[in-house]
Order: C-alpha cells, then structure tokens, then sequence
C-alpha cells in the first residue's frame, strides 16, 4: 500500500518505518527541509532505540523516502497519516493548528478516495473538525479516521510492531476502516486485538490511558511522601501493592515526578476537556499537581541537607526525562537545575543521549560532561534523575574519590540505602 506521513518527528519517523517495514512504500513528508535532508543522509532527528537500523534497511530497499514535497506525496498515496504535534495552549488544552494546517494541505492534494488518518493525539472532535474542514476544500471522496497511537519512547519500534492494541476511530465509516485492518494485519497476527469505534472514543481513550498512567505514577509520589513522615520503605509498599493482580507492578516506581511529551500536555489537555464539557475532572486536577510539587520537593530535600546551595558544585546524572530516549521535553532534569542554578549552585551535568537537548536549553549555563564519572568529580553532591541502566552499577569506589563531599541524591531509588551507606555516602532517596 502506498502510505504518506506528514511530520516526521517522534511519532511520524516510527510510523513511517513500521509500516515501510511490512513492504509498504512509505513517504515521509515534513516542511522542514533541513530535517529532510539530514533524514535523507542517514541522520536521525530523535534518538530511539532501533529505530537508525529500521530507517537505514528501508531506506535502502526503496520502501522509505523523505520528502518536503507534499502535494506529490499525497497524491500518490492511499493513506494519509497526519503525524504533527499538538502542544499545551495557554489554557491547558491542545493546540491543533498545525493538525488543521495539514489537513488543509492534504485536501488540497488528494486526487483519488484516500483515508486520512490522525495519529497526532488530538481532542474529542478534532476528526469531525477535519472531515469538515477537508470536505470544504475538496470535492474527492476521502475518509477521516482516529489512529491514535500507544507509543512509549525507548520502546516504540517494538511497541508499533507488537502493539497491545490497534485503535480505530470512524465517522460510521466501514470502508475505512476496513483499510486500515488491512494495514494493521501485520501487525496484529498474534492476536492483539484492533477496536473499531466512533472518533470521539478513539481520541478519548489515548488520553485516557496517558491519564490513567500519570495517575499511577502521582499516587504512588504521595504514598512515598508518606513513607518518609511515618518511617515506612517505600520499596515494600510498592511491591504489596503491584502483587495485587487487579493493580500490577507497572508505574508504580516512585520518583521526582514524571515528564515527557505526551502525560504532562495530556493530563491538562483531557481536564480541559472535561472543563468544557462543564466537569471538574478533580482526580486529574490533583495528579498535575502533585506531579509539580514532587519536582519541587526534591530540590527542597537538597537544599534541606546542604544548607546554602550558593557556590556549591552539583552533579547531576540523567538529563532525559526517562531512558533510551534524547528527550528533554518537561523533564524534571530542567526544573531541578534551573533551581540549582537559581539558588547559586554551579552544575555539571551527564546523560548517555539528551547532550544536545540539553545544550539547546541550557546553553553555557550548565557543564555537561562526556562521561558520567567526568561530572561528579570535585562535586559536593550527586542528583541522580534519569534511570538509566549505566546508573545503576558505577565504580562506587572511584565516584567516592572524585567527589569533594560523598552525598549523593537519588530521586529513582537505584541502591540500596544501607549498601550506600556502608561504602561511605551520605544517601539520600524517595520514600525511605
């Protein structure tokens, strides 16, 4: 099947891989022509595991190419993905100009029945506003579909080929759909199950899952709260509770907070649906906050220990806002640093990926080293805010030699507190 994505970030990249990946001919088209042209060398825009290998073996069969040119990609194409972001407005809910913008571009294009497909996570009604505003513009048959996708970053290659499910959303549509479990198949022989439904419950269930999972992860942050007033170990609570077969061990780690692209604009995005459908969604309400106020305890939790954080020489380890991926996007690494940098603090900082990011946002305002052991020497401290898997097994003996003052802040509870202790480490962590 011949298939167009437009946007060719994090989600469009993937999508355009895997399906190129089942012999599809796939055009991934993005306006940015410097993008294109480093896509078009080889270089990847995101960093995501498996994904350079995906694109570079497509690539070279002909399967995958890399376009500003839209008009040619759509009229070529049976299936049109719309793969472009939706950030937080002011308000809290998604921006979908860029959504729109695309769409009208697309009408413009198609020249033949062609099923446009929305893989950007959208509101509850974007795929009405899009049917109508590409029927506005074009007298061809087209259909408009809610594709959302389920997509974990450092997971997503295998996440789209083996997904847990297939969404599909429809304007009572049964030729489209139809498309679309041809075009899933794939992907779905093991029996993960593909859901037809109407649009507006196709959109709804991606925030819905995102909000559900940031729900987690902020509930557990307050049981770890807890455990650290009544002197309970979180680490014990948390394995109660995820035996429980109803709940399961899955975000249910605590930490300084979660981050990314997708639960922090979408927790706000589905309260501010819920707003305008005139309901206070009050659960989500508390997750966003909480999720703020854990960002925050963190750093109060270090200047608590250190007094005076004024001219003091911080390390921090993990930049991204989670492992096997380069993004930085409200990552509790950029809260936490820019309050060390506001308080005085001088910062080096170290992350196997998010280097680049993180020059984008810092500038010369933080040090980033090459290697990890390069960042903590001379330090007064080590925060530890990224779980990455090198992390979890240092050279203890060597850090203990390089830093100035051997305490170490670990907002992802990778050692065991006594262990840290008896090499010499004044240990600080979540919820213990």
């Amino acid at each position: 099947m011949k298939i167009a994505v437009v946007g060719t970030g994090y989600v469009g990249l993937v999508v355009g891989a895997c399906f190129a990946e089942t012999g599809n001919d796939v055009v991934c088209v993005d306006n940015n022509e410097r993008k294109i042209r480093s896509l078009q060398r080889g270089r990847m825009s995101v960093f995501e595991p498996g994904l350079e290998e995906l694109v570079r073996r497509n690539r070279l069969k002909g399967r995958l190419r890399f376009s500003t040119a839209l008009g040619k990609a759509v009229r070529d194409a049976a299936v049109v993905f719309i793969a472009v972001g939706t950030p937080s407005d002011e308000d809290g809910s998604a921006d979908v100009r860029h959504v729109l913008t695309a769409a009208r571009a697309v009408a413009g294009a198609i020249n033949g029945y062609t099923v446009i497909g929305l893989k950007s996570t959208v509101p509850v009604g974007t795929a009405e506003r899009v049917s109508t505003l590409v029927g506005s513009e074009t007298s061809i048959p087209f259909s408009v579909v809610s594709n959302p996708e389920f997509l974990k970053q450092g997971s997503a290659v295998e996440d789209f080929l083996r997904p847990d499910r297939v969404v599909i959303g429809t304007l009572d549509d049964d030729r489209a759909s139809e498309v679309l479990r041809l075009l899933y198949a794939p992907f779905t022989r093991t029996g993960a199950p593909i859901a037809v439904m109407d649009c507006a419950s196709a959109e709804l269930s991606k925030y819905a899952a995102n909000a559900m999972l940031a729900t987690r992860v902020s509930f557990m942050n307050e049981v770890a709260n807890v455990c650290e007033r009544v002197g309970a170990n979180v680490d014990d609570v948390r394995k109660v509770v995820a035996s429980d077969q109803r709940i399961g061990p899955s975000f249910l780690f605590p930490g300084i907070g979660y981050g990314g692209s997708c639960f922090p604009k979408d927790v706000r995005a589905l309260a501010t649906t819920a707003r305008e459908a005139d309901y206070q969604f009050h659960i989500l309400e508390a997750v966003e906050s909480v999720n703020g106020s854990q960002k925050r305890r963190f750093f109060e939790k270090m200047q608590r220990v250190l007094g005076s954080l004024k001219g003091k020489h911080i390390a921090v380890w993990g930049l991204a806002f989670k492992p096997r991926t380069d993004d930085m996007r409200e990552a509790p690494s950029v809260d936490l640093i820019e309050a060390l940098l506001g308080a005085g603090a001088r910062v080096t900082a170290y992350d196997p990926e998010a280097r680049e990011s993180a020059r984008a946002i810092f500038g010369d305002r933080v040090t980033l080293a090459v290697r990890s052991y390069d960042a903590v020497k001379d330090s007064d401290a080590l925060a530890i805010v990224t779980e990455w898997n090198e992390f979890r097994e240092p050279n203890f003996g060597r850090v203990l030699e390089l830093m100035r003052s051997p305490v170490v802040f670990d907002g992802r509870n990778l050692y065991e507190t006594e262990h840290m202790e008896s090499l010499g480490f004044s240990y600080y962590s979540i919820g213990r």
